[in-house]
């Protein structure tokens, strides 16, 4: 492909994450589930226009997404399985937040969120994107059900990464409904939780825990972790917590964890760090734009967790990669 259609084609990147937004919205692969489908017959069950049903499915099917089979018929392919509502990998909630109408109203202030350092969404809705989401309880629902698949897909390789049953007591800090917790709850059968979040975001907590079957192992408490978290764990997982920060309000989480932790305590911290490489695509480098734009944040590399790090009052700082784009940070108190 020539430079500039290549560049161009880069551009347009927007229409593809509409495109999937759109099948995703429809369930056109959950009506794909049962065998191949004309453009009509799934215009006809999603109640859309059978021929831009058709252009719509063409052009995700140019981009791998689907297959065009003769007669324009579709079906399912491995891209497109995780499209459906009831695979045990899928990224439907995932899309349903990346193309929500108030987060294309924030990917529309990038500029001038590069010119002035600015969250996109504040200057987009006048409000901070967390302060948004206790104001509109759809935009809520559609956030924790995107971080529940993000947990959920991540936590096999956090598990196989980190022994969690050599603690006694685990505090999952910012931990939401509790399905990271719950996972590790799962295999650390002797071990018991504490799940602590301001009480919205563990609205569903109980459920997950009952059904996970380590409820009766479980406490949840509520509160801000910017001033206090439960005392006495053996480890405190904060999983993508401080790349929703800025440094200084990240700290002040850090030395919140530091004053509760036992000397003999751990801390993890799950990120997805930016590598030290350069000129190389990572999802690390996606992200710093995306939690730039959403909630102020910034991922870090390595060395800029260490440097947090050794300013909270933690030391013996090691980094293990997982099999995921994460890491574990592990330190203990200094």
């Amino acid at each position: 492909m020539p430079a500039p259609l290549g560049l161009l084609s880069l551009a347009d990147g927007w229409l593809l994450s509409q495109a999937l937004y759109t099948a995703a919205q429809l369930g056109i692969a959950d009506v794909l589930s049962d065998g191949p489908r004309t453009a009509d017959e799934l215009a006809e069950r999603v109640g859309t226009d059978p021929d831009t049903t058709y252009r719509l499915l063409r052009m995700l099917a140019g981009h791998g997404v689907f297959r065009e089979l003769r007669g324009r018929r579709f079906a399912l392919n491995a891209v497109a399985e995780p499209l459906r509502s009831d695979s045990p990998h899928s990224v439907r909630p995932l899309l349903a937040a990346a193309g929500h109408p108030v987060m294309w109203a924030t990917g529309a202030q990038l500029k001038r969120s590069v010119e002035t350092g600015r969250s996109g969404h504040e200057l987009a809705h006048h409000i901070t994107g967390f302060a948004h989401l206790s104001e509109d309880p759809e935009l809520a629902a559609a956030f924790h059900d995107a971080m529940r698949v993000t947990s959920q897909l991540a936590a096999a390789s956090i598990l196989a990464a980190g022994d969690y049953s050599r603690f006694p007591r685990i505090a999952d800090i910012g931990g939401g409904s509790g399905y990271l917790l719950a996972a590790i709850l799962g295999l650390a059968s002797h071990s018991s939780g504490i799940l602590y979040d301001l009480t919205p975001a563990t609205a569903t907590a109980p459920d997950v825990l009952r059904n996970a079957g380590v409820a009766q192992r479980c406490t949840i408490e509520n509160g801000s972790f910017f001033e206090a978290v439960p005392a006495g764990a053996d480890v405190y997982v904060l999983k993508n917590i401080l790349h929703d920060w800025q440094d200084e309000p990240a700290l002040q989480i850090l030395r919140a964890v530091r004053e509760a932790i036992p000397a003999t305590g751990r801390l993890q911290l799950i990120e997805c760090l930016i590598p030290e490489q350069r000129n190389r695509f990572h999802l690390s480098l996606w992200l710093d734009l995306h939690v730039l734009l959403t909630i102020g944040g910034r991922e870090r590399t390595a060395t800029e967790y260490r440097a947090l790090l050794g300013k909270a009052g933690f030391r013996d700082i090691r980094v293990t990669p997982t099999a995921a784009p994460l890491s574990i940070i592990e330190a203990i108190p200094a």
